[in-house]
């Protein structure tokens, strides 16, 4: 179920945390864990301050762009500021931003509560400002005696905002003089010398990994005689430190590697000290001569004691490529054949590690293998000795999502139970807060080293994902639009906050916080998800901070009953409904009350101020038939109206006035409610997305000439067009999707356009005059000639996408040359194409085929295997004939040296022996196999 996106802030003292569970300190045997009781202790209290600095920092960021907003040029002429007074606070709010991402991992026992406090004044800030704003948009008088007395009543309530921060700000930078730096702690180190890894009593956890343990060692194992480096990579608990473990220890590599080396380096490390530790250990240095050596003599004794030598070293636990970089001056390339193996949960580590870009990973445990570690666990034997349990054990496995280490918690519980079908059932129903609970928060104590690893800015981003249901698979594009709707993000190096929502989905995937499910045609991230103990992981950081939530986000059904058991923010119907009561609701320009909504007993815990905000009534019923109300408070930033309903009285239409009091919405999504009113959007300057059921409203008789400069997306439903003065107004459109456009005449005029979708059409194709700028084309049941081709071919440079579902009609296309030269990407879905004359010539830069529903097509050309650039074909529900020629193509290709083409028939990679019938059923089709195979992936 759909919570509505959050963004969570500490409230003092709403009793709303759990108890916070305090790191004791021990030791772990595995060395993924804290090492020492010291770390363990030091964790503890640095977590307990970086939480409270991640709550300040997501007010500030979003405070920002409030302030950037108000500031904006189109607000002059309405509202009345002292526009030095709010750029002087936008500088002061810019630098506790700043001071955060610098400092926020000071150990210092006022940060908690000076942060706590920064959050509460930011939140002040943001109340304030929209009050005045608010008020000063509903008030049309021209008399100056309210515009002097509204100016007044804002500076001075202003001021006491900006006396708080620099009060806060003066005892943060005196914290700062006072603290102690991460890097001033002690160094955690840990080195093991000669035949054995560090200790671990769970040697059984390699059930599931025999076969990545078998590559790892043929590939340390090879004949190349260069220093080479083998990264494994993978999320925290899924194995890497096992799997290397199990390496370490295996007779190949034990008699093939003169010494072997085992250092567990973890985030806190000292080259000096980890070197030291082993000579020592080793007896090639005496204690009492340590003093005397500084850290390049030392790293010079241990290049020579591996000089000359063929040695294998462990670099376990990595976080950085500076760390590699302090180490590899003391590791001698002695040409043969020494290897270095590292173990890493971030891809940004491991990718330039490894030989080639070269890394291995190690994936979640399927459901089989999964039930059988933990057999090894709760039994200690490959099977269930009782029948009874079997079926609850494999949902118990299950239940654990494929990560190991939590297989191994959850069956080491197991073990000491007394093995009723009564206690296992239980543990069934609750497997996550028995993980996440049992053995002192091992798990999480694992798990958090990640997060906490995390930049201040990517924080806030993973806490929000405990607002979706467990399992559930997330769209990309829906999980970045509520970031921006949330106010995480700023825009950083001239890059837009959707570019950078982006590369921050991208990062938190690289370091493992964030599963991908599936990938676009062109390389990108279509939909993700988080495990569940992760999941758990920012349910408790948020919590521990005491965060409270404000839907910034809100989503409305187009259709809604009137039984009054939906909720007015999920839009999800429940049982039990609580009433808010809202303080005051306008409408138009007069204020007035209305009956109080309902909302579902999880969005009142997690909302707790709803009945704070100022509301608006936006939409009516068209025959006011409904008595459904939808308030929206005037913090929103996204609002979608959502669903399909072709009856006339279940539509909406939008009230005149009121939409522009949302005044600070980025993401407008209006579906197919009566577009009445819209030319309000042009008084809406912070606008990134906007999806109508109808053209842009030209701009009224006197209206103010704002340029939506921000807006980025706009779809259009149905009757596109627009005029030459409306393009003028949205100059930095990047992508349009239209259905049943009345006219595409201006459509050349939009010079910075990047993707163009296109359904259903009345206009003729060399009618429509593309953009040169186009690098993406998508066009569905447009029904053009397929000879018509060629336009799109000559006339578009920079296209590297070409999506064509049903667009063309006739039994034959014949590419011509020249036409497509910088094409990556071709995706073609047609139900009646039977012939199709490609050669490599046409398509010279192709990276991907992808050919769907394509039952009638008689062969694949085999020169199309010839292009030099391509990675992968993609054959879904294609003809028998298709696929066998795809098999040809493969034969072909290997037959010519070229064993990268990869082919998937209906997500399965075929060989080159392989024969296809109308009888074969789907081989496979699932997001997981999909995500493993795409070529751009790594």
């Amino acid at each position: 179920m759909w919570r509505g996106p959050v963004v969570y802030r500490p409230r003092p003292g709403c009793g709303m945390h759990r108890r916070h569970h305090h790191h004791q300190g021990r030791y772990f045997p595995d060395p993924e864990v804290l090492h020492q009781p010291p770390q363990c202790k030091y964790l503890s209290r640095q977590q307990s301050h970086i939480q409270m600095a991640v709550a300040a920092y997501a007010s500030l960021v979003s405070l920002t762009d409030v302030l950037d907003n108000v500031q904006h040029p189109s607000r002059r002429h309405r509202l009345h500021l002292d526009k030095e007074q709010i750029q002087s606070l936008h500088q002061k709010v810019l630098f506790l931003q700043h001071f955060l991402e610098l400092h926020s991992q000071r150990i210092s026992p006022e940060l908690e509560d000076l942060a706590r406090q920064l959050a509460v004044v930011a939140d002040e800030a943001d109340d304030v400002i929209d009050f005045h704003v608010v008020n000063q948009l509903l008030q049309r008088s021209q008399d100056k005696t309210h515009h002097v007395a509204a100016l007044s009543s804002f500076r001075q309530d202003i001021d006491k905002i900006i006396k708080k921060i620099d009060s806060i700000t003066e005892k943060l930078v005196m914290v700062k003089e006072e603290g102690v730096d991460i890097q001033e702690q002690p160094p955690i180190v840990s080195a093991s010398m000669g035949s054995t890894a560090p200790s671990s009593s769970d040697k059984n956890t390699m059930v599931g990994f025999d076969e990545r343990l078998l590559q790892v060692v043929d590939e340390l194992t090879r004949d190349e005689s260069d220093l080479r480096i083998l990264p494994i990579v993978g999320m925290g608990g899924i194995g890497k430190t096992t799997l290397a473990q199990n390496v370490f220890d295996h007779p190949y590599i034990i008699n093939r590697f003169d010494i072997r080396i085992w250092f567990t380096i973890s985030q806190q490390y000292s080259v000096r000290d980890v070197l030291l530790k082993y000579l020592i250990n080793a007896k090639k240095l005496k204690a009492s001569a340590a003093d005397e050596l500084d850290l390049a003599k030392l790293g010079e004794s241990f290049h020579k004691l591996l000089f000359g030598e063929r040695y294998l070293i462990v670099l376990d636990d990595l976080w950085s490529i500076k760390a590699w970089e302090d180490f590899k001056m003391s590791f001698p390339d002695n040409t043969n054949g020494s290897r270095i193996l590292v173990t890493t949960r971030l891809l940004d580590v491991a990718r330039p590690l490894g030989f080639d870009n070269h890394y291995f990973t190690v994936n979640f445990l399927d459901n089989d293998k999964s039930w059988d570690l933990l057999c090894e666990k709760a039994f200690a034997r490959k099977s269930c000795p009782y029948p009874e349990l079997e079926e609850i054990g494999r949902n118990i496995a299950r239940c654990c999502r494929g990560l190991p280490l939590a297989i191994v918690v959850i069956g080491g519980l197991l073990a000491k139970s007394n093995n009723t079908r009564e206690y296992w059932k239980f543990v069934a129903k609750n497997v996550t807060s028995f993980v996440n609970s049992g053995d002192d928060d091992y798990c999480l104590k694992i798990l958090s080293l990640s997060y906490n690893s995390l930049p201040m800015y990517l924080k806030p981003c993973f806490l929000y994902m405990r607002v979706f249901p467990e399992d559930e698979r997330i769209e990309a594009s829906n999980l970045i639009k509520s970031w921006i709707g949330e106010g995480f993000l700023k825009p950083v190096g001239g890059k837009s906050v959707k570019e950078a929502a982006k590369e921050y989905l991208k990062d938190l995937a690289d370091r493992n916080l964030i599963l991908i499910r599936k990938w676009t045609d062109t390389g990108k991230i279509k939909r993700c998800s988080v495990h569940d103990i992760l999941r758990e992981l920012c349910f408790r950081e948020s919590e521990r901070e005491r965060f409270i939530c404000i839907p910034r986000a809100q989503k409305i059904p187009f259709s809604v009953s009137n039984d009054g058991d939906v909720c007015f923010l999920c839009s999800h119907k429940q049982y039990r409904q609580n009433k808010i009561h809202l303080q005051e609701v306008l409408i138009g320009l007069q204020s007035t009350k209305v009956a109080s909504p309902s909302v579902c007993e999880a969005c009142n815990n997690m909302y707790q101020n709803l009945n704070k905000f100022r509301w608006v009534k936006v939409f009516e019923s068209v025959h006011d038939e409904s008595d459904v109300t939808f308030p929206l408070h005037t913090k929103l930033r996204y609002l979608k109206v959502e669903g399909y309903d072709r009856s006339e009285k279940n539509q909406k239409r939008i009230l005149p006035g009121t939409i522009s009091l949302l005044w600070n919405l980025q993401i407008l999504d209006l579906g197919y409610s009566k577009a009445l009113w819209l030319s309000e959007v042009w008084e809406m300057p912070k606008l990134r997305r906007l999806s109508i059921n109808s053209s842009l409203p030209d701009v009224l008789e006197g209206q103010d000439s704002t340029i939506l400069e921000n807006l980025s997306t706009l779809r259009s439903s149905r009757c596109f067009r627009c005029s030459e003065e409306v393009v003028k107004r949205i100059p930095n459109l990047k992508k349009l999707h239209v259905i049943w456009p009345l006219s595409l005449d201006k459509l050349a005029l939009f010079n910075k356009l990047e993707s163009f979708s296109l359904r259903y059409n009345y206009c003729r194709l060399e009618d429509i005059g593309f953009p040169t700028s186009l690098k993406k084309l998508s066009l569905s049941r447009c029904i053009f000639p397929w000879e018509k081709m060629t336009i799109i071919g000559s006339s578009l440079p920079n296209l590297e996408v070409l999506k064509l579902d049903d667009a063309f009609k006739g039994p034959e296309w014949s590419p011509i040359e020249g036409g497509f030269l910088g094409l990556k990407v071709l995706s073609i879905t047609n139900h009646n194409l039977e012939q199709w004359g490609a050669e490599d010539i046409h398509f010279p830069n192709l990276h991907g085929l992808y050919l769907e529903e394509m039952y009638e097509l008689k062969e694949i050309p085999l020169s199309i295997g010839d292009i030099y650039t391509l990675q992968s074909i993609h054959l879904d529900r294609c003809s028998e004939f298709a696929k066998n020629s795809a098999v040809e193509i493969v034969k072909d290709q290997k037959e010519k040296g070229n064993e990268s083409l990869k082919v998937y028939v209906d997500g399965k990679q075929v060989g080159e022996e392989q024969v296809f019938s109308d009888s074969d059923l789907s081989l496979l089709d699932s997001d997981e196999e999909q995500m493993l195979k795409f070529p751009y992936s790594h």
